[in-house]
């Protein structure tokens, strides 16, 4: 697994790349100090996770996402901040961002890269626990004018619960191929990109 770390604080990135390269699987390829030498970084390297600060000089982690992700769609990117602020939060789900941990859960952070890396949206208990209240909900949705059918709905919902493939497969006695199928439907039906665009959907139409 290729990570790029950036981080303005080089004491973090440097106890980052040291902690993260113990593991024979994880190689850091750069590490950077703002964001727009992460935009440099990702074009240079194209890591399998940009793992990033959000509060930067220069240009903030929020926006060099917002750049990376307009120029590779399909980039996985890990925030890591130590603040728990409602916007930043909000910016970085609807930014597509894979994932949003405060830096002082440092065990949960290789975990995170790994399930990220894997495909998987991330976000710190901390953070899950806000999400529901933090997106704005509007009118109650009708599923079947988008021709979504009571499976995928249940699917939406344990999306937005943050379940993976896996565990949406048991919990509903399917294939986790069968699973995929269905969450590349949904996509398609609703026009979203990813997992976490489903999340943000469900909230805001439940």
């Amino acid at each position: 697994m290729i990570i790029v770390i950036v981080d303005d604080d080089c004491l973090v990135s440097g106890a980052l790349k040291t902690i993260l390269e113990v593991n024979a699987d994880v190689q850091v390829a750069a590490v950077g100090a703002d964001g727009q030498e992460a935009i440099e970084l990702y074009r240079r390297y194209r890591p399998d996770v940009l793992l990033m600060d959000i509060r930067m000089q220069k240009m903030n982690g929020l926006d060099a996402s917002g750049e990376i992700l307009r120029e590779f769609p399909d980039a996985k990117i890990l925030l890591l901040t130590t603040f728990s602020d409602d916007e930043y939060i909000i910016k970085a789900l609807r930014l597509g961002a894979k994932g949003y941990l405060l830096k002082q859960d440092y065990a949960s952070i290789l975990p995170a890269l790994r399930a990220v890396d894997s495909g998987q949206t991330v976000f710190g208990h901390e953070i899950v626990s806000k999400i529901p209240d933090l997106i704005q909900k509007k009118e109650s949705l009708n599923y079947s004018e988008y021709e979504i059918n009571e499976r995928e709905e249940e699917i939406i919902r344990l999306i937005a619960e943050g379940l993976s493939n896996k565990e949406i497969a048991a919990k509903m006695f399917l294939s986790e191929g069968t699973v995929r199928n269905y969450l590349s439907s949904i996509l398609d039906k609703l026009n979203l990109r990813d997992r976490t665009q489903i999340a943000i959907f469900y909230y805001q139409h439940r």
